[in-house]
């Protein structure tokens, strides 16, 4: 899927930016990857400080272009994803991945042709405990997303829409 320019889409949408179908995630993440532009249909994880629920979900079928938008409640403690579970969603053939947390191995991430967008990098694994849930309603930075929703990223910002957008 081709990706829409991030800025044409908030100048021309600006009645759905104001009432809330169009929401603009705060410039809080770093780009990582070799896609800088990405979009996709939205699948929601919700994780703390743990990925084995993420690598089910990337093990379990085709990625479909969409996007992967992971939760990790912001903690900067540990990464959640990292360069194998990057190359298994760019073989699997998701857009990308938007983690509100930590990822690491960053050689390996920026090797592939995916987008990856997180709030840092951390060396230190995750924990193996299951504390997770996938097709849930997560919040990040104050914006509410929703799984099924769309997700355009580029070099101006993310933008997460709950219908699909034209471009």
């Amino acid at each position: 899927m081709g990706s829409l320019a991030t800025a044409e889409a908030c100048d021309s949408n600006a009645a759905l930016l104001a009432s809330g179908e169009i929401r603009v995630l705060p410039p809080i993440f770093r780009i990582y990857g070799r896609r800088r532009a990405f979009s996709g249909q939205i699948v929601t994880l919700k994780v703390f400080e743990n990925n084995v629920l993420v690598r089910e979900l990337l093990e379990s079928g085709d990625g479909g272009g969409r996007v992967l938008v992971m939760d990790g409640g912001g903690s900067l403690r540990c990464a959640v994803f990292g360069g194998r579970l990057c190359q298994l969603a760019e073989s699997k053939g998701w857009a990308g991945v938007v983690v509100n947390g930590c990822v690491r191995d960053l050689d390996e991430i920026n090797g592939c042709d995916i987008g990856v967008r997180a709030v840092a990098s951390n060396p230190v694994k995750p924990g193996k405990k299951v504390i997770a849930e996938k097709h849930v309603q997560i919040c990040i930075a104050g914006t509410v997303i929703r799984d099924g929703e769309w997700l355009y990223a580029d070099s101006d910002g993310v933008l997460v829409s709950s219908a699909r957008l034209s471009g």
